[in-house]
């Protein structure tokens, strides 16, 4: 492989000094829109184009190390457009002298776990996660640690640079399939007290192929709905955090009398879960179980969450005598987090869940389906049993209300201040988590769609349309002013 070192300007240099044209963009043709805070997204083939994605694998390579000896991972999710990206990413990387893993099409988690298994210079993964089908993007790994916020606005500079050089010797690509290595993993890790009966919902993703031998691999018997790939999504949207789109499951799981439904997302990172009687179980209460679990084995262990999650989850975490840590909504602020924190469980309501006690820190569903399936397997009751000591509160799911991006952060910081101005109690690590009337609203802007956010909770019907009416009531008045 070829060394490199790096000029003032932060490009590369080789050996044959050789500077070439590339398809950098000017800052008014740039699709600055398609930088999210922990990923990229955007339209396939307006937006999220050839062009671009090879222009995103030099950028990121001049953020590797000066002396990189180690391959970058390179993968896709299910999506139409996703091979082309891939190959022109894999092109991109190699032209400046650096070897690639192709692992073709697999779940997001996998390209991870090859981070780690490989020791690899970090990856990039061609995805648009749960986005519709017109979508594409990428999620980015340097090293082991997840690219987000400022790494992401770097990147960004990069690309909009006029040229680079060009390695003396190309890299190499290497093909490799890891999901025996992978499922040999998963299945020694969590190994079950009793074979169980699982639905599993794959959205026509790929986190299906990985799935269905894992968990027939734990003693499991494993019916399967739309797990081949197909990626114009055709049966339901893949996004398990939307009830409509868990009722195929649900139905599913009642008919063959199965223990439980495990779902997953566009590209197998979030998992969404329904009981024995097809209910849904959403994700703070999720964790609940899964922190319970935890902290029988590791005592004050901390536990993260983000500010969607039910009151209930912080404090039973605290009542166990775990340390529960109210963080932003964002894979890649949990994962930094974590890292900070050295929690060893985080989670959210959009399905993603993190174990750093026996697994790596980063959101892979089909392994939090298998930690889940150990869970119940050991506590020989129906998981819809396993929450009944909780109090009594009464909820909202996730609400989104369209909102430009333009405009969605600014209308979160006049409702902060407004309420602030006003007494209220509130917490702010994550737009506006508003305390009163013995529960709690939340209004926050998306960071991965134009919408805003909102979230209820409270002690019964009454004080939940009192929270709604202020909030609501507020943000009526507000725009209409």
């Amino acid at each position: 492989m070829t060394k490199f070192s790096l000029d003032q300007d932060g490009s590369r240099q080789t050996a044959s000094g050789q500077v070439v044209s590339s398809p950098f963009f000017t800052e008014q043709g740039f699709p600055h829109q398609v930088f999210r805070e922990y990923d990229i997204r955007g339209i396939a083939d307006e937006e999220i184009t050839e062009d671009f994605a090879y222009s995103l694998a030099q950028a990121y390579a001049q953020l590797l190390p000066v002396d990189v000896a180690k391959p970058v991972v390179v993968a896709r999710d299910v999506r139409l457009s996703g091979l082309r990206l891939q190959q022109a990413v894999m092109r991109g990387l190699i032209e400046l002298g650096i070897d690639v893993i192709d692992l073709g099409m697999v779940p997001t988690p996998m390209a991870y776990y090859a981070v780690y298994h490989l020791q690899t210079a970090g990856c990039i993964m061609v995805t648009a996660s749960h986005n519709p089908s017109e979508y594409n993007g990428f999620k980015l790994m340097l090293g082991k640690e997840s690219f987000h916020g400022e790494a992401l606005q770097t990147l960004k500079k990069n690309m909009l640079k006029p040229t680079i050089k060009r390695a003396a010797a190309q890299g190499s690509i290497e093909r490799q399939d890891l999901s025996q290595v992978y499922a040999d993993f998963v299945i020694q890790d969590c190994t079950l007290e009793r074979p169980l009966k699982v639905v599993i919902d794959a959205g026509n993703g790929p986190a299906g192929l990985v799935a269905a031998p894992v968990y027939r691999g734990l003693g499991c018997d494993v019916v399967e709905l739309f797990c081949e790939p197909d990626g114009r999504f055709p049966n339901h949207h893949p996004d398990p955090t939307v009830e409509e789109n868990m009722q195929d499951i649900a139905a599913k799981v009642r008919e063959v009398g199965a223990d439980l439904g495990v779902a997953f997302d566009g590209d197998g990172d979030r998992i969404g879960v329904v009981d024995e009687q097809g209910h849904i179980i959403w994700g703070d209460m999720l964790l609940l179980l899964l922190s319970r679990e935890l902290l029988a084995e590791h005592a004050g262990a901390t536990v993260i969450s983000e500010a969607k999650s039910s009151q209930l989850l912080y404090d039973d975490i605290q009542a166990r005598g775990g340390h529960a840590i109210m963080w932003q909504t964002g894979h890649s602020l949990m994962k930094a987090k974590i890292k900070e924190t050295g929690a060893l469980l985080a989670g959210e309501m959009s399905g993603h869940f993190f174990f750093a006690d026996r697994y790596f820190g980063f959101d892979d569903a089909v392994y939090a389906g298998a930690r889940l399936m150990q869970l119940l397997a050991a506590k020989k009751a129906p998981l819809s049993s396993l929450l009944n000591d909780l109090p009594s509160k009464v909820s909202t799911p996730e609400i989104r209300m369209d909102c430009p991006d333009a405009k969605k952060f600014g209308i979160v910081e006049a409702a902060k201040q407004y309420f602030a101005n006003e007494g209220y109690v509130m917490n702010t690590i994550d737009g506006m988590r508003l305390h009163h009337a013995g529960g709690w609203a939340l209004l926050r802007a998306s960071n991965t769609q134009p919408a805003l956010v909102f979230r209820y909770e409270a002690d019964d019907d009454a004080s939940l349309r009192q929270l709604r009416v202020l909030l609501e009531g507020w943000l009526e008045q507000h725009l209409g002013s």
